[in-house]
């Protein structure tokens, strides 16, 4: 099998019935307990740019949107004023007691669940931008649980550090994008969807003692310079949106160092429930094939995995 053939289900259940689970470097299995215990992490994919991270029994969540409600935005009838929701059973049978979790801003499709998880998870610390502080204060979380960062910090949270690394939010094809803005003090508590702003765009790399270097993106643009020097082995990516940004995923694949496993994010239709296959909105689908042989052409070394949801991947 060649290096940058996609994974998909069929292989996956494949290799975990011949009982090795690896496949080009990545590994897969339906074992949850044991693989959490993996030395290298276990991440398992939650849809658009979130991800459940477990490393040593203990849990880091990425952007966990896992409410996933219909605003319109897929069907052409988008509505600002959708009221804010929360699928608390949907988030507890996911979540499990995570003690850090990373918001890469504030859209609801990466933030709209974190209050609830932050009140209902005792001492979760929920780190993110100005805003993402100020709307979970607004939100009712703890301030205690609330952690602003810029990008810079380099924060040792034993056994894995997280290294914040300030970004761009994706970019439509009129150049903007969707509720700009930022919180800079304490607003009224957020009732719908356009009472998150984007706040301000963060990526972050996971990086586990003994194991991977791992990058997150939330949003498809990036500060190149920004990028210099984190060379992760796995970067998960954001799908290009708007096709605006100058060589996305040349420079973006360069900065970084090439990592050895690239994996596309921020691809599927997040307002259908959480089920296999992830399916790609109908306008993205032809983008996010081209994306794949974009990577492939850049990084012709690299191993491309197009998650699943809810699979736990060791790297």
């Amino acid at each position: 099998m060649s290096d940058t053939t996609d994974l998909n289900r069929r292989t996956l259940i494949r290799t975990a019935v011949a009982g090795t689970a690896v496949l080009t470097g990545i590994a897969a299995t339906s074992a949850p307990a044991s693989a959490a215990r993996s030395g290298n992490g276990t991440f398992r994919w939650f849809g658009t740019s979130g991800w459940r991270i477990d490393v040593a029994g203990r849990t880091v969540l990425v952007d966990p949107y896992l409410s996933r409600y219909p605003t319109g935005l897929f069907t052409g009838a988008f509505d600002p004023a959708t009221p804010l929701r929360v699928d608390a059973s949907a988030v507890a049978a996911r979540i499990g007691t995570p003690e850090t979790v990373l918001v890469t801003h504030t859209h609801w499709d990466h933030f709209n669940d974190v209050p609830h998880i932050a009140k209902t998870v005792a001492g979760v610390r929920v780190l993110g931008t100005l805003t993402a502080y100020h709307l979970g204060l607004a939100s009712g979380v703890p301030a205690a649980q609330a952690v602003p960062v810029k990008g810079g910090e380099v924060l040792d949270f034993g056994g894995y550090t997280v290294e914040v690394v300030a970004a761009l939010h994706s970019r439509n094809p009129a150049y903007s994008l969707a509720f700009p803005g930022v919180r800079v003090t304490q607003p009224a508590a957020p009732r719908t969807i356009a009472d998150l702003p984007e706040g301000d765009t963060l990526a972050y790399q996971v990086s586990i003692a003994g194991g991977p270097k791992v990058f997150f993106m939330g949003g498809s643009d990036f500060v190149e310079r920004n990028l210099t020097g984190l060379a992760p082995d796995v970067a998960m990516v954001a799908l290009p949106s708007g096709g605006v940004v100058h060589e996305y995923t040349a420079r973006l694949l360069s900065a970084l160092d090439h990592p050895r496993v690239v994996v596309p994010v921020h691809w599927d239709d997040f307002e259908r429930p959480l089920q296999n296959p992830p399916v790609a909105p109908a306008a993205d689908a032809a983008k996010l094939d081209a994306f794949v042989a974009e990577i492939r052409r850049v990084s012709p070394r690299a191993r491309v995995l197009r998650p699943e949801y809810d699979t736990p991947y060791t790297f």
